[in-house]
Order: C-alpha cells, then structure tokens, then sequence
C-alpha cells in the first residue's frame, strides 16, 4: 500500500505541471499548501551537500527512476539515459583518481567521496548532438521531487562530470555506465540520507508576472 501511495503522489506531480483547468466553471485551486503533498514537497526540496553513510534503498532508487521516466518528453522520443551507481568501489576508486588530479578537495575534513559523500549517484546522458537536454532536465527534476518525498536529499552535479570526461585515467569509469554511442553523460545528481538542513534562499518574485 504504501509503495503504491508514492507512486500516486509521484503521478500527482507529472500531472501538476500539465494539467490545465478545461472550461470556465471549475474554481481555481486553494491557495494553502497545508493539505498539498505536491507543492509542499517543491517549496521545500533543497540542495543537499551532506549525507549520512546509510545506503539508499534500491526499492527507492526504483521509484525514483520510474517518476523520472515519466517526464514530459517531446514526441514521447524520451531521449535520455539513465544509470544509477550504488557501489562504493565504484565511487571511490574514481573518488580516488580525481583526489590525485585534484589534491585540494581531499583538504576538508568532511571529503569523502567527489559526489558530495552521496552513497548513490543518478547519471543522465543525452543525445551527442546537443538535442533531449530541456527533456533531461525535466526528467532530474521529477526524480529529485521523488526523492525529497522518500525522505532522501539530492543535488545536481556537474564538476565531477567535467573529471569524467576530459580526464584520460577516467576513462574506464564513463565506459562502465553503458552509455549509448550516440549519447553523451550530461549531468549527475548525488543522492543519500541528508546530514543536513539548509534553509531556503531567497529567490526573486519579480521576474515573474502576469501579463494581461
């Protein structure tokens, strides 16, 4: 019951960004987000950059990889790949590489792996000619609300994507996600058990208006 409730709570956010009222007679939502599950998991997803050691389930790591397929995707052409690392000596055998090409970051205490110490790392790659990009980021956003209303923190990563790349000893890692020959790893999201509770920023209502 429970695995089946989340998976209509991951439902209810795919269709929140698309579902537009049909006809003039239905009343606009409720301004309070007390009694929305939805939006109260949007306003307080956070950038996570501490985690705890505990693993992440990989019934989790499931349901978060299904909500994330389940994207808005133009065409339906779902043009994405997705592999998810949950293997410490993958981490941190690559962990290691990039400490030697990048000695300062082993200085903070708390270092432990170049994912933020994340247990798990979703990798998303994209269509070598630069196409399925807007529809990645869509599929990132659905898996990270995912997380947040299992419990889990997560952050987009790019640094160690650029290591991943452009470093020759790096390598063997990229070719153990299995990406397609025509795809390219375009971004990460580190994903754990927070250690952490940052407050939100601000951000800046007015860029956005109402044109009438």
């Amino acid at each position: 019951m429970k695995t089946r409730n989340l998976t209509w709570l991951c439902a209810g956010m795919l269709t929140l960004s698309s579902c537009a009222p049909q006809g003039g007679s239905q009343e606009p939502p409720a301004a309070s987000t007390s009694e929305n599950a939805v939006i109260e998991t949007i306003l307080a997803r956070r950038s996570i950059r501490k985690y705890t050691t505990r693993p992440v389930e990989r019934e989790k790591l499931q349901l978060i990889l299904q909500c994330g397929i389940n994207a808005p995707s133009g065409l339906n052409k779902q043009p994405w790949e997705v592999r998810v690392v949950d293997n410490a000596a993958y981490i941190d055998s690559l962990t290691a590489l990039y400490v030697k090409a990048n000695p300062k970051a082993a200085e903070d205490p708390a270092f432990k792996n170049m994912f933020r110490n994340a247990p798990a790392v979703i990798f998303i790659a994209s269509p070598s000619d630069g196409s399925g990009q807007f529809d990645c980021g869509l599929l990132g956003e659905n898996m990270m609300l995912a997380a947040r209303s299992l419990g889990l923190g997560t952050c987009c990563l790019g640094g160690p994507i650029r290591f991943m790349k452009e470093a020759p000893e790096a390598a063997p890692y990229l070719e153990k996600l299995g990406f397609s020959e025509k795809y390219t790893l375009l971004y990460a999201i580190a994903v754990g058990y927070p250690d952490e509770a940052p407050e939100a920023r601000p951000r800046d209502e007015s860029k956005t208006r109402f044109v009438d």
